[in-house]
């Protein structure tokens, strides 16, 4: 299945986060050879330009590290004033040992959500499109874990993992909620790539599940290019608010991009709220429109 056309994307500005490997590295590609101006957000800058040296079309490379609130901070005051037509929240870890952020967070959640919320919050002035954030078909979990967010009394790698991926779904479905009653054209969505060969299936607690992940790259799997498929259509697509956009074929693993479905634990607009009045709380950032 050859991947669909973009529209010419000369003059629009994507900040993709993790856009140095895998899913984020193709979106980048794609937004790139589009025309558009893609700003690799990553941890590694030399990793960043070796990434950006690689792809056609206009690129910046920016420090980010998404497990430091200082970093995020710094990457949003650095980037001022200029616009971004969508910002890409793509960076992520999966299933690694137990762990803090320089911050205290477990490393996961503090990671995936903690560390995009924020920096959705600090930028959301200078965003004129969308944002569009990436969670997991793995999203479909127990609910989040309010009484013990880092999940200190059991930590399980794929329960980490897994409410990390929801708390991108709430955080999707909430901030759309609050744009909407600020009476922004800004929209939010979410994403998910199937089941895509990347790194991120690379750093398991249990090198046993590294092996058998391993395996699930080589067989079952599609390409990181096309797993960045519906991240494109996302950014770029005309979609209804809140939209959550995964491979549509057979359970979500293949086909052309279209629209998914969320776990009743997604759905939960309470939980939604609050969360995202922990994140404000723990982040230090809050809805600025």
């Amino acid at each position: 299945m050859s991947a669909p056309s973009l529209p010419d994307l000369t003059g629009r500005t994507y900040v993709v986060t993790g856009a140095n490997s895998g899913i984020g590295l193709e979106a980048a590609r794609k937004l790139a050879a589009a025309g558009g101006l893609v700003v690799l957000a990553v941890r590694d800058t030399a990793k960043g330009e070796a990434a950006a040296a690689q792809l056609d079309g206009s690129t910046e490379v920016a420090e980010l590290d998404l497990a430091d609130l200082s970093s995020v901070r710094a990457f949003a005051e650095a980037w001022g004033e200029r616009e971004i037509t969508s910002l890409v929240n793509n960076a992520g870890i999966m299933m690694v040992a137990q762990g803090r952020t320089v911050d205290g967070f477990e490393r996961q959640l503090g990671t995936n959500h903690l560390g995009h919320f924020a920096l959705t919050n600090l930028l959301l002035p200078q965003v004129t499109d969308r944002v569009v954030t990436v969670s997991s078909r793995l999203h479909n979990g127990p609910q989040v874990d309010f009484d013990d967010l880092d999940l200190e009394r059991s930590y399980k790698p794929t329960r980490a993992y897994q409410q990390s991926k929801l708390a991108n779904l709430l955080f999707t479905a909430e901030l759309q909620r609050r744009l909407t009653d600020a009476g922004s054209s800004v929209v939010a969505h979410a994403c998910h790539p199937g089941y895509s060969a990347t790194n991120l299936q690379s750093h398991h607690a249990n090198p046993l599940m590294n092996k058998l992940m391993w395996l699930g790259n080589k067989v079952v799997a599609t390409s990181a290019e096309f797993g960045a498929r519906p991240t494109v259509h996302a950014v770029t697509a005309d979609l209804p608010p809140n939209s959550y956009i995964g491979p549509s074929g057979f359970q979500g693993l293949r086909g052309a991009p279209g629209s998914n479905p969320r776990s009743a634990q997604a759905r939960d607009a309470d939980a939604a709220r609050r969360l995202w009045e922990v994140s404000e709380q723990r982040t230090g950032t809050s809805f600025p429109l």
